[in-house]
């Protein structure tokens, strides 16, 4: 009997010790779980804390050069001289901010007015402006564009849906698409909205967006100190490219302090062309900061207005465009 007995203790014992090693393993198993989850919620923890701080910073870059353009406003008006020009040296470079040893803050302020406003296309009680139509299709043709149509862009604006001539496109064209999708039928709200009008490419885009913007105020004019070779080409249609080159050359050597002196230039000779819708100021302007904080990358495009009294305001931002620090650096020291 005592052997029977001795057997049976010893399959207890190693019943015993076999839950005792399972019971360590889903200890181990739950503490390695529980380690890794942990890990996993610190280093989110951390990276949200990190993209916080690097958008408070990006607000405090807008806000930067929210005052240099303040600052601007000032100056020109001691001055006497309400003008702003590629010259100036806000519009020259992009500042470099350094942020202890912890980063770098880069902002870039871009000048919109030298481009053709799309929502100049339909004037606020729905009626297609001649003005800005006429420009804009001198601006397809001298980039070279010929798969688009303005009229796709008037389309896109006025609130009515029926298309402004053959070339036009609304909801009807719109909803063949994989997702369809309906015309906006108002002002654009992102020069992003180009890529969903009908017929536009990459190609297009690309070769479009320096020379037209969205901003939200219509009929401020064209900055010609701003503009760009296509943009003075779209004023006449005579004027060509070479033209367009020797005025911006000129300008480089002095920039317009008169409309009249702008308008006076040879190369315009026999045009008749008049000052409506030119200017010699800016309104809205892009504000382009690039955040490089704890080993990471935060990017924010502000749309800036400054209204005739020199105040600024911030109309909206994207955090979706990269890469769009493109001027020559000039860093600020910290004293």
């Amino acid at each position: 009997m005592k052997p029977v007995s001795f057997r049976i203790g010893t399959r207890q014992t190693g019943v015993a010790l076999i839950m005792v090693l399972l019971a360590m393993a889903l200890v181990v198993l739950l503490a390695a779980g529980m380690t890794k989850q942990q890990s996993l919620r610190v280093y989110k923890a951390g990276h949200y804390l990190a993209q916080q701080q690097g958008q408070s910073i990006a607000l405090g870059a807008e806000e930067f050069a929210r005052r240099i353009l303040v600052r601007d406003y000032e100056e020109d008006k001691e001055k006497g001289v309400m003008v702003d020009s590629p010259d100036e040296f806000w519009a020259m470079h992009a500042a470099v901010l350094p942020l202890d040893e912890s980063g770098v803050a880069e902002v870039q302020i871009d000048d919109l007015g030298g481009r053709i406003n799309l929502n100049d296309l339909v004037t606020p009680n729905g009626q297609v402006d001649p003005l800005t139509k006429d420009r804009l299709a001198r601006l397809l043709v001298a980039l070279g564009i010929t798969g688009l149509n303005v009229d796709t862009l008037i389309d896109w604006v006025d609130p009515d849906d029926q298309t402004a001539s053959a070339y036009g496109a609304e909801d009807g064209q719109y909803l063949m698409a994989e997702p369809g999708y309906r015309a906006a039928n108002q002002p654009f709200v992102s020069i992003t909205e180009l890529r969903l009008i009908e017929g536009m490419t990459e190609e297009i885009y690309v070769a479009l967006r320096p020379h037209v913007s969205a901003v939200p105020v219509s009929g401020i004019g064209i900055n010609v100190n701003a503009a760009t070779g296509p943009v003075l080409m779209s004023l006449h249609p005579d004027l060509n490219e070479a033209q367009a080159e020797s005025i911006i050359a000129k300008r480089e050597e002095g920039r317009f302090e008169n409309i009249q002196d702008f308008l006076a230039m040879p190369e315009f000779s026999g045009m008749g062309l008049k000052a409506s819708g030119l200017t010699l100021q800016t309104r809205f302007f892009e504000v382009v900061s690039r955040i490089t904080y704890d080993n990471r990358v935060v990017n924010m495009v502000s749309t800036v207005f400054r209204n005739p009294e020199g105040e600024v305001r911030t109309v909206h931002r994207d955090t979706g465009q990269k890469n769009r620090i493109s001027k020559e650096p000039y860093t600020f020291s910290e004293g």
